[in-house]
């Protein structure tokens, strides 16, 4: 299960948490059909939720300025409710998604960061 490490090993994104994940060795007789990183995310897949999470995102967008950024929690709060904070992760996994389809970026401290490294607090602009 040994990942490589070779510069022009093929990616993909993985369609539940949108983080980049590397061709494996295990995958090499089904890389076309892999979908997920994980056990975990193939569980979890893409829920209502998780629409409704990217929708609240490019809402939020859409109402402000067009260099405006909005947090992952105003999503989640506009979804949530007073439970928001359980949606955290799911805003950010839904920021990650919407940068794979060109649609966001997401940055840290105004610069543009790899969505599948980004630790910490982060925002989510337009795409430029």
């Amino acid at each position: 299960m040994s990942r490589s490490s070779a510069p022009d090993a093929p990616t993909k994104v993985c369609a539940s948490c949108g983080r980049e994940m590397q061709w494996r060795k295990k995958w090499a007789a089904n890389w076309d059909d892999v979908r997920y990183c994980s056990d975990a995310c193939r569980r979890r897949k893409v829920s209502t939720v998780d629409r409704e999470l990217e929708d609240s995102i490019r809402a939020l967008l859409a109402a402000r300025a067009a260099d405006a950024t909005v947090c992952p929690s105003e999503a989640a709060r506009a979804v949530g409710g007073e439970d928001w904070r359980d949606l955290m992760e799911p805003a950010r996994r839904a920021a990650r998604r919407m940068v794979d389809a060109g649609d966001v970026e997401i940055t840290q401290r105004g610069a543009v960061v790899d969505p599948s490294t980004a630790r910490g607090p982060i925002r989510i602009r337009r795409a430029r």
